[in-house]
């Protein structure tokens, strides 16, 4: 049996992926897997170290404002609809299982062309424009939020929450704190501004350094592209990069789940995935979503977080120096108030949802 994985551009794509991935493995030992996408260093790092062959593709956006690139897109999507029309052909998979986005137009419409059985997998709380085009030719809809149930046919759609890795939980306290030489009598803040990082959070985050560092420890991760930005902005303020509590990573892998582990607070985007694997390890957060996310997807994301008690939101206008750190401040320093947020953001994490969609995936071919 052979299931073509589709999706890409970010590590809130690729991760779930990579979870249903092996999940189908356990059910069907006997399973391959093919991804087709965008080639980049992210599907590197995380597709290619699972050991699922790649095939790399043409992609281009769909956007909702005029662009120039609007023009030049269509041509780039054509040519990898192309492409995926030999590459479906050669490889002739029982299903695809695609993450959505606009990496995926390619792959789902020749795959709807091939008559081979599609499932898809919507993140967030309000569904991107991808989703929504690509919903017109999946079998079935698998959801995060129910807030996104309506958004599909009925007989389509299933909420099932959203797979991570079953391990991003499993962190070692002990092995960050030697790993990033941590000490236990201060508090370890986690800013994870997504596979790609967040330039605006990186530049508050270092405005905040010099005070943040008189109590608390920061783990940093900046993005591959503002990784050196981030270390020389901080070194112009006498902070040199894994000295004196400032650890900056670029890129986070398998060690993420003993960052988790030893972080008290998380200050991270809203993307689904970031979400998904903050609830998991109940933790504390601060999100702050994209300004201008598609579908504003990222607020809703935060929003219907934040309706439960689950974690304090901050517009990236209200980044401000003295109420970033004051919400800082106020849940590390009030046990209470951040217990409380640890326990509610729990109900977001669903632990059979790689489960789940990987019987869903199962059950269309069968």
């Amino acid at each position: 049996m052979k299931i073509i994985l589709a999706g890409g551009g970010t590590g809130g794509h690729l991760m779930p992926l990579v979870a249903v991935a092996r999940k189908i493995k356990e059910k069907a030992p006997d399973t391959t897997f093919v991804f087709v996408g965008p080639k980049g260093q992210m599907e590197d790092d995380i597709i290619g170290k699972e050991g699922i062959p790649m095939r790399a593709i043409a992609t281009g956006k769909l956007r909702r404002y005029f662009s120039l690139s609007n023009f030049t897109d269509i041509f780039r999507i054509l040519f990898g609809i192309l492409q995926c029309m030999k590459i479906l052909l050669a490889e002739m998979p029982d299903a695809v299982f695609s993450k959505g986005g606009y990496a995926s137009i390619p792959v789902v419409f020749v795959a709807w062309m091939y008559r081979i059985p599609i499932m898809i997998h919507e993140s967030d709380a309000v569904p991107g424009m991808a989703n929504g085009i690509l919903s017109k030719f999946a079998d079935r809809v698998a959801v995060t939020y129910p807030e996104a149930e309506k958004e599909f046919p009925s007989a389509q759609v299933v909420v099932t929450g959203n797979p991570i890795r079953e391990d991003v939980n499993l962190g070692d306290v002990a092995k960050a704190r030697q790993m990033f030489e941590l000490t236990e009598s201060r508090k370890t803040i986690f800013v994870y501004g997504g596979s790609q990082g967040a330039k605006i959070i990186n530049d508050k985050i270092v405005e905040l350094l010099p005070e943040l560092l008189k109590r608390y420890q920061v783990i940093h991760q900046t993005g591959q592209n503002n990784f050196e930005d981030v270390k020389h902005m901080a070194g112009e303020l006498g902070i040199k990069a894994g000295r004196e509590g400032y650890h900056p990573l670029s890129f986070i892998g398998e060690e993420l789940k003993d960052i988790f582990a030893v972080s008290d607070l998380v200050i991270s985007r809203a993307g689904a995935t970031s979400i998904a694997e903050i609830a998991a390890n109940g933790k504390p957060a601060i999100l702050i979503p994209i300004d201008k996310s598609a579908n504003n997807h990222q607020r809703m994301n935060a929003y219907a977080i934040a309706k439960f008690g689950g974690c304090v939101v901050l517009e990236e206008n209200n980044l401000g120096e003295n109420l970033f750190l004051s919400r800082i401040n106020e849940i590390l320093e009030n046990d209470e108030f951040r217990q409380k947020l640890a326990t509610d953001i729990k109900i977001f994490y669903h632990p059979d949802a790689a489960d789940k969609i990987a019987d869903g995936v199962l059950g269309m071919i069968n």
